[in-house]
């Protein structure tokens, strides 16, 4: 009976084990001071360090039309790990995120951790979220 119970309980564990390993989490990502609904807002989600932020290498992307001063998008069960965003209010919706002539947006962008470039681009490390439970995060347009 004694070995019956430990077969049981290791059975157990290792089940539960696997469930965890293979949870999946919800993102979060609320959208605050828009000054206006011209466009669409670009959200693109990052899991590689090496692809941040370049444009077409998102893990995950979506455009959502904007609506009042904030707008909330839900990134669905995404594996535990680390993340970093980038998002544009692409305004006249011709599908870029418009940049003068040194290359500094003209349209409204945000990164998460509310992370504001100086001469470049934050790195994932500096906009980077850690994933291991649904969690919702605020960041702020810059324009």
């Amino acid at each position: 009976m004694r070995g019956l119970f430990k077969i049981y309980c290791f059975v157990f564990m290792s089940f539960a084990m696997q469930l965890k390993a293979q949870q999946n989490f919800d993102l979060t990502v609320n959208v605050t001071g828009l000054e206006n609904n011209d466009g669409l807002l670009q959200f693109g989600l990052y899991n590689n360090a090496d692809k941040f932020p370049n444009v077409g290498e998102t893990y995950k992307m979506t455009r959502v039309k904007t609506i009042g001063s904030s707008r909330k998008y839900t990134f669905k069960s995404l594996p535990e790990g680390s993340y970093a965003v980038a998002i544009y209010q692409d305004e006249n919706n011709n599908d870029n995120c418009d940049k003068n002539f040194i290359g500094v947006p003209t349209e409204p962008y945000a990164f998460s951790n509310d992370m504001r470039p100086k001469l470049s681009a934050p790195s994932f490390e500096d906009c980077m979220i850690t994933l291991e439970r649904n969690k919702t995060v605020s960041i702020k347009l810059v324009y």
